[in-house]
């Protein structure tokens, strides 16, 4: 009997969302290898070890999720997870290890776990919960400030590490959420404003040289050739390179013979174009896009507000990841450290986007039922 319950949920499952994921994952893991070989050095091979044992671990807990969880428990456990939230930006802060000049990353030992990536996930829980009860009152100022408050402190606390990348995709999922929400003009103006201002005085008095540096070097990489600039200007040749069919893979020049330097995280599309052309960037691309028109299907079509919102802050967080991403890789965007969604290496971004697709499938199976 119990059997057969759960045959019913595993029919449930939308293959039409995970095939895509699991296919990314896949492809992700192809170009870790690549770079891996290429170089042959143990750290790079360990990376890719690392990468296989995150990509079994997260597949795993999304079908738990989606079969074990039912979703509507995470509407209960909202402030719980915030509060988690709270508590692991401020652990990190104390406890945390510095990489590349950010305190963002817990030691394990065999690995890494970087917490904010988890914050996301709580973060979408609790303004999906938050939209669902006072969406219609977000015309008014009350409502708007309120729901910017929790958000106000987890971006603060991921400034501090300082991560301004993560705080930029928190920020977005916010503010997109705001938008579609149905907020005033004039409030929009009002925080436009708030924004700008911000913005200036954290040039002024946050910002520490280095970050500054990349800003300007964005702006005109030539300023900085052969240090920031650096990075974009290899990002742009190995994309340049690929062609339509690419060199290959482990036959990119600029990827294999360390002229991209990250070539695993934050430039791992530069690898894909370099390696597999235009042909393996319309793959990525249609793979991308037909996750997100699937979330976008779903959020439209089910009829829970909770859910909607959950999916549609899921929708947000992987669109303006891969921008931000792909956009620093182009040279139109500044390089922040936001990896790929589901390819690029990275076990704590990779598990946290896989318990959301569990969560995205729960609703999908509870929905059907």
């Amino acid at each position: 009997m119990i059997l057969h319950k759960y045959i019913q949920i595993i029919r449930k499952f939308d293959w039409i969302l995970f095939v895509p994921v699991i296919l990314l994952i896949i492809l992700g893991v192809i170009l870790i290898y690549s770079v891996a070989l290429g170089s042959q050095t143990e750290q790079n091979y360990l990376n890719f070890q690392k990468q296989i044992v995150f990509f079994v671990l997260s597949v795993v807990c999304s079908l738990l999720i989606a079969v074990f969880f039912n979703y509507r428990y995470a509407i209960r456990l909202d402030s719980v997870f915030y509060i988690l939230g709270v508590i692991l930006l401020i652990a990190v802060l104390i406890f945390g290890n510095q990489v590349r000049g950010t305190t963002g990353w817990f030691n394990l030992g065999f690995v890494s776990l970087q917490p904010v990536e988890f914050v996301k996930i709580f973060l979408i829980i609790y303004l999906a919960k938050f939209f669902s009860d006072k969406a219609k009152y977000i015309s008014q100022l009350r409502y708007l400030i309120l729901s910017s408050l929790g958000v106000i402190l987890l971006i603060a606390l991921v400034v501090l590490q300082p991560d301004f990348g993560s705080a930029l995709i928190l920020f977005s999922i916010w503010a997109i959420l705001i938008l579609l929400s149905g907020i005033k003009k004039s409030h929009l103006l009002m925080l436009s404003g708030i924004l700008i201002l911000s913005s200036l005085i954290l040039w002024l008095f946050v910002f520490q040289t280095y970050q500054k540096q990349r800003i300007m070097v964005f702006l005109d990489p030539s300023l900085d050739p052969l240090g920031s600039g650096y990075n974009i200007t290899q990002a742009i040749i190995a994309i340049g390179s690929g062609g339509v069919f690419g060199k290959g893979l482990t036959f990119g020049s600029q990827s294999q013979l360390k002229f991209l330097p990250e070539s695993q995280t934050d430039f791992i599309f530069a690898v894909l174009a370099e390696e597999l052309g235009l042909f393996g960037v319309l793959l990525l691309l249609g793979l991308l896009g037909l996750l997100i028109w699937r979330l976008l299907y779903w959020a439209k079509n089910i009829n829970d507000n909770f859910a909607s919102y959950l999916i549609v802050a899921t929708c947000i967080l992987i669109f303006v990841e891969l921008v931000v991403n792909i956009g620093g890789n182009l040279g139109i965007l500044p390089i922040t450290g936001i990896t790929l969604p589901f390819v690029s290496y990275g076990g704590s971004s990779l598990l946290a986007l896989m318990i959301l697709i569990g969560l995205v499938e729960s609703i999908i199976i509870r929905n059907r039922q």
